[in-house]
């Protein structure tokens, strides 16, 4: 089965340790990761942000006041998939560590997680939604050289 085509924006805000997130986040990988989750051609954002942005966006958005993993903004499913994945830096970086898993895995996990809320997944909806989502992400993941997450 061929992939999606993806037009990718990747961008860093300015913050402490930017250079370490940018190192385990080179674009070819990120585009990899996110067009093994498309079920459609897509164009996504990527936003890499520290802890003032993220909790600023998370409590905006959702009214949740603490900085979270990821946030997926989408706009369009059909045809294209269009949306943003803002993620924040140094959450990502204490799960990574928490879990004990490399700063990379940890996003190419969060990536596909977000790609796929960005198509309609939806872990929050029921524990039949949850598990589902849960199976397809190990799945892609997989795909991808990447150990279950879970």
């Amino acid at each position: 089965m061929a992939l999606a085509s993806l037009s990718l924006s990747l961008q860093f805000a300015r913050f402490r340790e930017v250079a370490r997130h940018r190192t385990a986040l080179p674009r070819h990988r990120v585009a990899r990761w996110i067009r093994h989750a498309l079920e459609a051609d897509g164009e996504i954002t990527v936003r890499i942000v520290d802890a003032e942005e993220g909790q600023q966006l998370n409590r905006e958005f959702r009214g949740k006041d603490y900085a979270t993993n990821v946030l997926t903004f989408d706009y369009a499913q059909d045809p294209v998939v269009m949306a943003d994945l803002v993620l924040c830096a140094p959450v990502v970086a204490r799960e990574a560590k928490e879990q004990r898993k490399t700063l990379a895995a940890h996003y190419a996990h969060l990536l596909v997680h977000g790609t796929l809320h960005a198509q309609g997944w939806d872990h929050e909806t029921g524990e039949a939604d949850a598990e589902a989502m849960e199976a397809r992400e190990i799945e892609i993941l997989a795909g991808l050289g990447i150990r279950n997450p879970y």
